[in-house]
């Protein structure tokens, strides 16, 4: 079945319907491509016909392009995949072009045919590119929809004219929102900031559409672009607004970026040389930086993992093949921060919600949270009045148990003490149906001992939830011993109602995510206790890409839960427990009541409004600095490797089951060097070999934590990448 098709009326307008089979949004193929391109010469060689109108039979316009067809340009082009990546884009440019130009005489720039581009709801990607190549862009008023470029999101930029058009439209000042922060916005506030140019009401569409094309002349089609004595908004490179705006775009990617995501600087690099030369010199710059990212392995890993991968999870890659698991009704036990943000992720999904704690005042409070962010999404014109109180209505604050009759799954998000949560469970227990599941939210206590409190170990399973709630988009779904299919589908299946990307890991101490988190922040207190400066441990850190330095890490966790932790690992592990040094850095700050940002005093200091203004100075007094300072890429590397050992040592004892999980788990949620794609992607990346190389190093110099686990030492002596070993299926970008 074709995805375009054409339709033309009594008066001569022609309506191209974009509607993939099978998809319930739009995505572009080289198919549809091809089969858009001839539905466009066939309304641009008809006499009769009088105009185009390009609109979709989804509810949607487009979400994008099928990345796929990136691998398929590189595949196509066997050993020179640059220049088959190069040659499609031009192809892409062309159609563009042709839709642009419109048939209108090259010199006079008249006889043309007016194409206006209809969107009935979200136009994302090339689903906005091919739009900006059209001669107006008329957008339904619908307040969900999204409008923008995100590609930078996912490690490349538009690279299909989408740049060029845009900062010639808008300007290098006002188009960098949308094309180096992937902003998105409504159709409203798409009219405001000038990248549609009406607004209607959606059953007034495709009439506007076509009324515009039978009034418009000559004059509407050309493109400013395209006019003699065009001056570019804002002022081109050399004009003295447009030479500071470059220098300070320049600083602000560099800052922003760390030098560590190519797609952000091609970005820049295509609109500061494409801006110095006519516009079809500027669309083959844009295609030469395009490609030169598309070929960088940081992008390549980047499209992976936070496309495909990220998609495939949440569309249940690894989800057991047991009827649908929606919930209908959902109790949440404990109404402190994690309980209330629970709560209110959920209610704000339809989910109906019991929310208990021991006092109805904690209760209230905890209802109270979720008003408090639909207040804040209301001052900014996100939240209605109306949805406010619709999702409120959802969330039922009580002190009684017997209101958990009906539900079908409990999450519990008590205190992270084991006898409170058998406590708890045992009460949730005699109340729940029969088939209810039961749901833990803990970050480090093992899920098959707290399921030793329940009647019913199968339908027991962890679901550890990512502070705020309300922000974070992973959630780590923990099977135990025992935990049932039927458990796994059910988390699964509430965790994409709630809108959030799961993993699913096997039980063991510190589950994936914390495993990997807790010796990336040890490893920043070990260097400390070393005398390593702490500013180049912070450093180090940010020059990776990662969010946040080790010691603001702990600062923003508390210091006094990295002690409860640290008591409670060396208690179960006993004399083989290996961060006896972390310890007495950690116990002499929480001593001297330093426990991080809730206390306005721990690694850094901070301000009397809470700020961070610094490092804390006292930290020398403690633990003097040493006169011999390591280099920055040995910091890096140690920085670095103690997160990827964890994750190798997961997958080679079966926590991990899926290297996807761990790739995207990484990224999402601790922000785990999102250029590289996460750590199987970089360690794909350097070649397993390189990184043996680095572990004998560090081993040597710093202790067996750095010893490369026998997974990575195998793959090492046979030339294996993880995902060509691991990945189910192709996977590859």
């Amino acid at each position: 079945m074709p995805e375009f098709t054409a339709a033309q009326d009594a008066d001569g307008v022609v309506t191209i319907t974009w509607d993939v089979p099978g998809k319930s949004m739009n995505v572009l193929s080289l198919e549809g491509m091809a089969e858009l391109e001839a539905l466009i010469d066939a309304a641009l060689a008809d006499p009769a016909a009088r105009g185009v109108i390009l609109t979709s039979g989804k509810k949607d316009f487009a979400g994008g392009m099928d990345l796929n067809v990136i691998a398929k340009m590189k595949e196509d082009a066997g050993a020179d995949p640059a220049r088959g990546l190069f040659e499609g884009i031009m192809r892409f440019h062309a159609l563009e072009r042709k839709i642009e130009l419109a048939g209108m005489d090259p010199k006079s720039k008249k006889g043309g045919k007016p194409i206006v581009a209809a969107l009935p709801g979200t136009a994302l990607g090339i689903g906005l590119e091919i739009p900006l190549a059209c001669h107006r862009i008329i957008a339904a008023d619908n307040p969900k929809a999204k409008i923008g470029l995100p590609e930078i999101l996912v490690g490349i930029f538009p690279g299909a004219g989408g740049t060029t058009r845009l900062v010639r439209k808008l300007g290098p000042m006002a188009a960098s929102p949308f094309l180096l922060e992937g902003k998105l916005s409504d159709p409203q506030r798409a009219r405001s900031a000038g990248i549609v140019d009406e607004v209607v009401a959606p059953n007034q569409l495709l009439a506007r559409a076509k009324e515009w094309i039978l009034g418009a002349t000559d004059a509407d089609l050309v493109k400013p672009w395209d006019q003699k004595g065009y001056k570019m908004p804002g002022g081109a490179p050399y004009h003295p607004a447009g030479f500071m705006t470059f220098v300070g775009a320049s600083a602000m990617v560099l800052g922003k970026t760390m030098g560590v995501y190519p797609a952000a600087k091609a970005l820049l690099s295509a609109v500061y040389e494409g801006a110095l030369v006519p516009f079809d010199a500027a669309l083959r710059i844009e295609a030469r930086w395009f490609t030169k990212v598309l070929m960088n392995p940081s992008s390549s890993a980047m499209i992976r993992s936070l496309f495909l991968n990220k998609e495939a999870l949440e569309k249940g890659a690894n989800r057991p093949a047991v009827a649908d698991q929606k919930v209908s009704r959902l109790g949440v036990l404990g109404a402190g921060m994690m309980g209330a943000g629970i709560a209110y992720v959920a209610a704000n999904a339809g989910i109906e919600v019991v929310l208990i704690d021991a006092t109805q005042e904690a209760a209230d409070r905890g209802k109270a949270h979720s008003e408090a962010i639909l207040d804040k999404g209301m001052k900014r014109g996100k939240v209605t009045a109306e949805s406010k109180a619709k999702v409120l209505a959802q969330i039922a604050a009580t002190t009684d148990y017997a209101a958990l009759a009906g539900c079908d799954l409990v999450v519990e998000a008590v205190f992270e003490d084991p006898a409170v949560k058998a406590e708890v469970t045992a009460k949730a227990e005699a109340a729940l149906p029969e088939g209810a599941i039961f749901a833990t939210n803990t970050s480090t206590l093992p899920i098959s001992g707290l399921a030793k409190a329940s009647k019913r170990p199968e339908q027991f399973i962890g679901i550890h939830f990512f502070s705020p709630v309300d922000k974070m988009m992973l959630v780590e779904i923990i099977k135990g011993r025992e935990t049932g299919q039927v458990a796994v589908a059910k988390a699964l299946d509430f965790v994409r109602q709630i809108r959030k990307t799961p993993i699913v890991v096997n039980d063991a101490r510190f589950f994936y995510a914390n495993r990997c988190i807790i010796p990336y922040i040890n490893e920043g207190i070990r260097m400390v206790a070393e005398g390593v400066e702490p500013a180049l441990i912070e450093n180090a850190a940010k020059l990776l890409g990662l969010p946040l330095g080790p010691l603001q890490l702990v600062d923003e966790t508390s210091i006094d839960l990295g002690v409860k932790i640290a008591k409670a690992t060396k208690a179960a592990m006993g004399a083989a427990y290996p961060d006896g040094a972390v310890d007495e850095v950690l116990f002499a700050m929480a001593d001297r009541g330093r426990l991080g940002r809730k206390a306005a005093a721990g690694f850094y200091a901070y301000d009397a409004g809470g700020k961070r203004s610094g490092l804390w100075d006292g930290l020398a007094g403690l633990w003097p600095v040493s006169p011999d300072q390591p280099e920055l890429t040995e910091v890096q590397h140690r920085i670095l490797l103690v997160q990827v050992l964890e994750a190798v040592r997961a997958l080679e004892e079966g926590v991990l089951t899926d290297i996807r999980e761990g790739d995207v788990g990484a990224i999402l949620g601790w922000g785990f060097c999102p250029w590289s794609g996460g750590p199987f992607s970089w360690l794909d990346m350097i070649g397993a070999a390189r990184a043996v190389e680095i572990c004998e190093g560090l081993e040597a110099a710093h202790g067996a934590r750095f010893r490369a686990p026998g997974l990575l030492r195998d793959m090492a002596e046979r030339g294996e990448s993880f995902y060509a070993r691991f990945a189910p299926g192709a996977q590859a970008a």
